[in-house]
Parts: C-alpha cells; structure tokens; sequence
C-alpha cells in the first residue's frame, strides 16, 4: 500500500491511562511501520482544564481558530477523529466546512456514562452523537455487538465497521509472579470510577484475594470501605503484567465498556475472564470454550476458575496491533 499522510485529532492523550490512549498510540506506531506518516492534535499543544467529575482528563480550550492552522499547514491525506471533545468537535467541524473527508471512531458508550454520573437520559446523549458522527465517512466500533446496538439507536449501519485491538504479547504473556497471594487470586485492572461498576466485585462473597490496579476518582472511597483489598495504584505494563502471572481470574463487573483492551491483555496472560452478558466481554470470550460470563458475576467467577489457561492464551493470539492497523487502513483509506 502507498504511504499516506495521516493525521489522528484525539482529546485523549497522555498522561491519560485508557483505552483510547492505548489504541491511538499504538495505532500510530503501527501505521508508521507500515510506512505512512503519522501527526497527532492532542490537548498537549492547547490551553486545558480539567473535566469535571474527571480531572486527570484535561479539556482544551483554545480550540478555535488554532486547529484550523494546525490542519491546514499539516495537509494531510487521512483525517481520523477519535473523539467527541472539544477537538474533535472542532476537527469535525474544519474539515466539514472545507469539504474534507474524515473517519470517526466510537470508542466509549458515552451516552451510559453521562447518565452514570449526570443521569442525563440516554436518548439525548445518543442525539448529540448521531450528530457528531453524521457526516463521517466511516466509523469505527469496536465489536460486531457495538455495531448492532449503535444500528438500533438511529446510527447509519453502513458507515459502521468493526474495528478490533490488540496485546502485546510479549509483556502479558511473560509476566513473572510478583508473590503468593491467599489464593484463589481476583483481579482487575482499569479505571476505579463509578462507571466501571467496580463495587460488583468488591461486594462478591468469595474466598481469596481481589487485586485492584489502577486508579481513579472512587479510588480513595473504595480503599476506605475494602480494606483487606489489595490496592496497587498506577502501574506500568510490565508490572501489570506480573500482577496478572499473579492472579487466578480476571474479574471486569463494567457494563459499559465498548471492548475493554485489558481483557485481551489478561487472556494473553493466561486469565479467565468473569464478567457479565454484555459488549465487550461477549464479543471476546462469548459462545468460545472459555465462556465464563453470566447475569450474575459471583457464578461467572466460579465458573472461571475452571477455565484451562492454555486455551485464554490462544484466544489472545487472534488480537495484535498489527491487524488493528490493518483494518484502519482498509476502512479509513479508501474513502479517498
């Protein structure tokens, strides 16, 4: 394939930890190996503030008219927008005006977590969406689950296509056992946020130890409430994935995950995954030999232990960045 100049407009960035961040980045280290040039618009290179009810996510504020110039003298080829935030709203709306075509993506089930945390009802939020992503030329979602119920909610089912992610495998597959722990050893790893449903596990009455790793602004409510949990804070790839040699069963109680990369990331490891019947984990683990889930996550995560390890790690191997990519290119490319 012949390079291209692509340019990706995100308002998730580091030093944000998230999924969004993740895909971007490796995203781009991906295409730069293939051989096309890569430029970022992050919230780095604006004035910012923080979001409420999130402050680690910051909100640029000078968006306008200095995107404009930051398009324009890049001359890209390929414009992806990755984001509904204040860049993305503004990419949209430069390259709307000038007749240029974007791609979008639809990483986060943004209409769930307003109401999570505003109880703004859902179908407002859905109308705004639609409307950010009405004039893409394709947009991107994570599972074949994501695209049926973005379908149902008034999202144009031919622009949809499915957009998996990906492990590196050579972290999360050699982790090295950081101690005993009392076993049966629970584990999750991702935000400690209201919206990531967490107290699910941290209620559940079984025997062991449960691991949180990550941080997040329920962090400090939950180390108070849970204190015979093991809290780790923040931590880099390598040791998230010694943690995870460490563990029993990968436990993730979201409900409003799109994918959830750090469940790839734990099958890479050798995990189970216990978890409920929805996006995300149905479309990883679901109707395969290692389906655990249940409507009821105390069972799914019985059930888990039960799981051959063996069989999470070549589940894993069908996910790498490089066919992420891949499909970027496929989707995104040809609509110029």
């Amino acid at each position: 394939m012949n390079p291209h100049k692509i340019l990706i407009i995100t308002d998730a960035w580091y030093p944000q930890t998230n999924g969004v961040v993740r895909t971007m980045d490796n995203l781009g280290q991906q295409l730069q190996k293939r051989g096309h040039q890569v430029k970022y618009i992050t919230p780095n290179e604006f004035i910012t503030v923080p979001m409420p009810t999130y402050p680690e996510i910051r909100l640029a504020l000078n968006v306008w008219p200095k995107i404009n110039k930051i398009i324009k003298a890049y001359n890209p080829q390929v414009v992806h927008i990755s984001t509904e935030g204040p860049l993305g709203f503004f990419g949209r709306k430069y390259c709307h005006k000038n007749n240029i075509k974007f791609t979008t993506s639809y990483h986060t089930k943004f209409p769930d977590y307003v109401y999570a945390r505003t109880k703004i009802p859902v179908n407002f939020s859905y109308r705004f969406m639609r409307f950010f992503h009405k004039h893409s030329q394709s947009i991107l979602v994570t599972t074949q689950t994501m695209k049926k119920e973005l379908a149902e909610n008034g999202f144009d089912e031919n622009k949809l296509k499915v957009w998996t992610r990906g492990v590196e495998h050579d972290v999360f597959g050699n982790g090295t056992k950081v101690k005993d722990f009392k076993g049966p050893v629970w584990i999750y790893v991702g935000r400690v946020a209201i919206e990531k449903n967490i107290k699910a596990f941290l209620d559940l009455d079984i025997e062991g130890t449960k691991i949180i790793v990550g941080d997040g602004p329920q962090m400090n409510e939950v180390k108070k409430k849970y204190p015979h949990v093991v809290f780790t804070g923040m931590l880099g790839d390598k040791d998230i994935a010694n943690y995870l040699a460490s563990s029993d069963v990968f436990v993730f109680p979201s409900k409003t995950d799109t994918f959830g990369i750090v469940l790839i990331e734990a099958l890479a490891a050798g995990l189970p995954i216990a978890g409920y019947k929805v996006p995300g984990p149905i479309d990883i683990t679901g109707g395969t030999e290692i389906d655990s889930l249940d409507d009821d996550l105390k069972t799914s995560a019985l059930k888990s232990l039960k799981i051959d390890k063996s069989k999470c790690k070549e589940l894993a191997q069908k996910y790498t960045w490089e066919e992420c990519a891949k499909i970027f290119e496929e989707n995104c490319f040809s609509n110029y």
